[in-house]
């Protein structure tokens, strides 16, 4: 029986942290519809860091602030850093997507 609570345990915070639905709720249907580098900036804002892609294309790194946790006994605020990596292909257009931290 003990097994068994561990075991769903596990599975519920797994699944608990397997990703952020508000982010997915915004880069899915913008790579489903094919959204382009101008959206993003237009959008985001200017990335953090751009890089050339081997086979053409280029990647779009963007850094933000996403929560954070307060300690005591003063109550000192450390923010948590997201990490959204953006893969355009050739054409410009959002082709895959990964976040980190967030």
């Amino acid at each position: 029986m003990q097994r068994l609570v561990g075991l769903l345990l596990a599975v519920a915070l797994i699944a608990g942290c397997s990703g952020n639905p508000y982010l997915e709720a915004s880069l899915q249907p913008a790579e489903f519809e094919g959204k382009d580098k101008a959206w993003f900036e237009k959008n985001w804002g200017t990335p953090t860091g751009k890089a050339p892609r081997f086979f053409g294309g280029e990647t779009w790194t963007y850094f933000r602030i996403a929560g954070g946790q307060s300690s005591a006994p003063f109550g000192n605020f450390k923010p948590n850093q997201c990490q959204i990596t953006l893969k355009f292909g050739k054409d410009d257009k959002l082709s895959s997507y990964s976040y980190s931290g967030c």
